[in-house]
């Protein structure tokens, strides 16, 4: 069956096949992706059971106590709890000649009154063959349709589409990502998270799922920590205190990190950090992450992904070239305070208008909608033709200058003064090019175990000198 097929289509195929026996379960907009199977016909072939564990109480009876009813945890004590009961009363009469499954979901639709976040984990646990072991799909969703009955219908597609795609198309992950919205719009679905696990995943990268996503427009942006585990990213941000550098890191140098640690020491003097946890992002943009031919180069991008999981950093993938745009992403997602860490080049960058065309208001809307919430950006000193260029003595064009000046007395810019000079001449560029030459001294230049890294698995045309 081809990409885009019928969901109607896709539910009967499954009804039709054999193979495939199993529970659906789902929590908090009713059985949205049951009721496809059983309106096409042929259900009793695959569905054993049906739960829509509705009541807190009665959720809590089954699965066990939650903080969160909405999360992946929840998600994922529906999954095994529902699996494991479909080997243990099926497996023996039923093992031989079906592969068994357990679909669930846990969301959160617009509420009556409106206004809360409509949003919701799902799920499939599922043997791709008879006395198979398990393997699972997770993902999180966000609904944006503006009424209640629309993000049901589009849930029900989705759900649809899960399944469609772990039992016909597990051996083509790429595949089964791209089919998740058949039938839908990005404008209608997010996607913000996927986690493909067990032994037919066993060798999926999911950072590289993470970075399809924000690829084919699923979602803005995708999240994964240094210890290679996608995040949701709403999860992760929910009221920290937020500090951001975007850059290539190609590779991490000790500049990123003096950056980094330069600007946390700042950001954790402002008052309003106090007594939130801060949280450190390294942001990679896709426009960063295109090679040649507008492609990807995903040895190139798993390169720096390790190497910033080396450094203990949390990767951020977005398609969000504007900072303002990332400023507004991050906004929504936490109510604690927001620092962006970037160099003098960049933020001479800020000031050239030609950067804001795409806005009616310009230069003067792009400042506006990155500073409203009191966003701050914190600047790293640069060096030019011996001279070191600082937020106090920036020039920038002669008209925009009072703007800068304005913009810098109202605190909108941090000079990052506590900065190591020592460090102010090392640029990427030049680290890029001495790795390729097969010298030795750049390895002053990048953290130990980025030098370390780049020289075990031969980044950046690396050869032993």
């Amino acid at each position: 069956m081809e990409a885009g097929a019928d969901t109607l289509q896709k539910a009967l195929r499954i009804n039709l096949d054999p193979r495939w026996y199993g529970t659906v379960a789902e929590i908090g907009a009713g059985q949205e992706v049951a009721r496809w199977f059983f309106r096409a016909g042929g259900a009793a072939g695959t569905i054993a059971k049906t739960i829509s564990a509705y009541d807190m109480a009665v959720s809590d009876a089954v699965y066990g106590k939650s903080q969160r009813y909405v999360s992946m945890g929840r998600l994922q004590a529906m999954l095994d709890h529902e699996y494991q009961l479909n080997l243990e009363r099926l497996d023996e009469h039923r093992g031989d000649d079906n592969a068994f499954f357990a679909f669930a979901d846990t969301v959160v639709a617009r509420s009556y009154e409106g206004g809360n976040e409509c949003h919701g984990w799902m799920g499939v646990k599922f043997q791709s063959h008879q006395h198979d072991e398990a393997s699972q799909i997770i993902v999180h969703v966000r609904m944006l349709d503006a009424e209640a009955s629309l993000q049901q219908e589009a849930l029900g597609v989705v759900g649809v589409n899960l399944l469609h795609g772990a039992f016909f198309h597990h051996h083509e992950p790429e595949v089964l990502l791209e089919s998740l919205l058949d039938r839908l719009t990005t404008g209608r679905i997010e996607i913000d998270m996927i986690q493909l696990t067990g032994i037919e995943f066993r060798s999926v990268d999911n950072r590289v799922m993470a970075l399809k996503l924000v690829q084919l427009g699923l979602s803005g942006a995708a999240m994964f920590g240094p210890d290679r585990q996608v995040l949701q990213p709403s999860e992760v941000l929910r009221k920290k205190a937020i500090l951001v550098e975007r850059g290539s890191f190609r590779p991490p140098t000790v500049v990123n990190i003096d950056m980094l640690a330069c600007a946390r020491e700042r950001f954790e003097e402002d008052l309003r950090v106090t007594d939130r946890e801060v949280l450190i992002l390294t942001e990679l943009t896709m426009a960063n992450l295109m090679a040649d031919a507008g492609k990807v180069d995903r040895r190139d991008f798993l390169a720096r992904a390790d190497l910033l999981a080396a450094c203990g950093m949390t990767v951020l993938i977005s398609d969000y070239i504007a900072y303002h745009r990332l400023a507004a992403y991050l906004a929504w997602r936490t109510d604690g305070p927001i620092g962006m860490v970037m160099g003098v080049p960049s933020l001479i960058d800020q000031f050239d208008e030609s950067n804001h065309a795409d806005l009616p208001g310009g230069i003067l809307e792009s400042f506006g909608r990155l500073f409203k919430n009191d966003l701050r950006l914190y600047v790293y000193p640069m060096l030019r033709d011996g001279e070191v260029t600082t937020v106090q003595n920036l020039q920038v064009g002669k008209d925009l200058q009072p703007l800068y000046d304005y913009l810098n007395q109202r605190g909108s810019f941090v000079d990052l003064d506590n900065y190591t000079p020592d460090y102010l001449p090392i640029l990427s560029r030049d680290v890029l090019r001495r790795i390729a030459a097969g010298t030795t001294d750049w390895e002053q230049m990048v953290p130990a175990e980025v030098a370390e890294l780049i020289k075990q698995r031969s980044f950046f045309d690396y050869s032993q000198p």
